[in-house]
């Protein structure tokens, strides 16, 4: 489950614990977040409430020891609410110790690089991660928004501490196809982000992808799980993501690791 959407504001803080236990209802045990996530609030942006957030929510149900949770590092928010990018490995240094803090852990179970800052060479931010794998406080490290290239060099410096790409995929973005071969070669996990198109597209994805919708309606199940069982059809290594910020979303999403598309399906979708 990506928490992005979980956000801690008034009309969304209420539906955050509901959101939890049904993922964790429904047999979801991977929460992906970022040191960077966060709403904005009166035009300055909320850092690291997210991650406060989930470890907060986690902790408080009794399952922090049960659950993978992802975080990431890269990112950061302006005063205005934007974003901006710092790969330093003063700053990665540094940012590990405050994600441990907010998710009230002695170890990330996955530590990603959220984005490539070409303002820094890429090796010196795998070099980082490196430090922060060795110093334990990550049990696994992961990359994100990454090309072949980087996927390679990520591997040649962190070895097998490298297990994840996360890139976006979606039906309607695929432009990570060669990432998601060169993972499936390498044998890391590719975990895709905004699976169902973008934030609020999950509610059009019957009409944006036609194919999606009529399947589901031959199938009697929604065109959201439709699509999340055919991502998992694309790879044995891609993992979906699925963001949801009520419980019902969730609920819906989870039911499509269960759901097995006869192939003469596949063959009507794109």
């Amino acid at each position: 489950m990506g928490c992005l959407a979980l956000e801690n504001r008034p009309g969304h803080l209420e539906r955050a614990e509901p959101t939890v236990r049904a993922a964790l209802a429904a047999g979801i045990t991977l929460f992906d977040t970022g040191n960077s996530y966060g709403n904005a609030v009166h035009g300055s942006a909320a850092f690291g409430v997210n991650e406060a957030l989930v470890g907060e929510l986690l902790g408080r149900l009794g399952v922090a020891a049960k659950v993978f949770v992802a975080t990431k590092t890269g990112h950061i928010r302006t005063p205005e609410g934007g974003w901006d990018l710092d790969g330093s490995a003063g700053y990665i240094r540094k940012s590990v110790d405050g994600s441990l803090r907010r998710l009230g852990v002695e170890q990330i179970d996955l530590y990603q690089h959220h984005r490539p800052d070409p303002k820094v060479d890429y090796a010196e931010s795998m070099g980082a991660l490196r430090e922060v794998f060795e110093a334990g406080k990550a049990r696994m490290i992961g990359i994100s928004n990454a090309n072949p290239a980087q996927i390679l060099l990520a591997r040649e410096v962190l070895g097998d501490a490298l297990v994840a790409v996360q890139n976006e995929y979606s039906p309607a973005f695929r432009t990570s196809e060669p990432e998601l071969a060169l993972c499936e070669r390498l044998g890391l996990s590719f975990l895709a982000f905004s699976p169902l198109g973008g934030m609020g597209a999950a509610r059009r994805l019957g009409q944006a992808h036609e194919s999606f919708g009529a399947v589901a309606a031959d199938l009697g199940v929604s065109p959201q799980q439709v699509c999340l069982a055919w991502l998992r059809t694309r790879s044995t290594e891609l993992i979906p993501i699925p963001g949801a910020s009520r419980p019902e979303s969730i609920a819906d999403s989870a039911l499509a690791a269960e759901l097995e598309l006869p192939a003469e399906y596949l063959q009507r979708l794109p």
